[in-house]
């Protein structure tokens, strides 16, 4: 498994004010697409190209093309929403499937209550989107329901803007072929499996539920 902590600079300063128990839902929302947007850069830095030949309005030349790659953008419900648009606007052909998990609050298991995705994923590259890797129990059961379905682990990508020593791990130990990209790594969880500093319950912060 490798960890990628992306800490371009635009990233961690958008980070500190997503943080900001102050930043309202929508200044939230704004921050978590742009976050999103800049994080899905560096997960696709490895799609490969393909020369092609254009013609400019002056000659014909040759550029490069991505090739041979389908993606899929599967944002764990509900907060992997958030991420969902801004990654769109990158890859506009990318197909888009949903899974419904929730953690129990006393267990701090997740729970399925939806499952719906591409009937392809032997083809596609998967871009696993959840802003939060706490426990690990929710992502790890959705690389599990996905390669049920067809998916390659090596296939999995998880974006997801903070994560807790105990989610990677937990990741680890589940399939450590799968790749994370967060922007942070915090310091770990609380007795109620927050992850600490964090910033709060993203869910609830995208969607104006507190």
């Amino acid at each position: 498994m490798a960890l990628h902590v992306l800490e371009h600079p635009l990233i961690q300063h958008k980070l500190t004010w997503l943080r900001d128990k102050s930043t309202g839902p929508k200044e939230f929302r704004n921050l978590v697409e742009e976050i999103a947007t800049l994080m899905a850069y560096e997960a696709t830095r490895g799609l490969p190209l393909e020369e092609v030949e254009v013609e400019t309005p002056l000659q014909k030349t040759l550029g490069r093309a991505i090739v041979g790659k389908k993606l899929a953008l599967i944002p764990i419900l509900r907060a992997g929403l958030g991420m969902v648009e801004a990654i769109m606007r990158l890859v506009p052909h990318a197909k888009i499937g949903h899974i419904g998990l929730y953690r129990d609050h006393d267990t701090l298991q997740p729970v399925e209550y939806y499952f719906k995705v591409p009937d392809d994923l032997t083809e596609r590259d998967i871009l696993l989107l959840d802003p939060m890797l706490a426990t690990g129990g929710s992502a790890a059961a959705a690389v599990n329901f996905l390669k049920a379905r067809g998916a390659r682990s090596k296939s999995i990508k998880l974006l997801c803007l903070l994560a807790a020593p105990e989610g990677i791990e937990a990741m680890r130990k589940n399939d450590p072929e799968v790749d994370i990209f967060t922007a942070s790594v915090d310091d770990g969880l609380n007795e109620k499996g927050y992850i600490m500093p964090g910033l709060g319950d993203a869910g609830d912060r995208l969607f104006g539920t507190l």
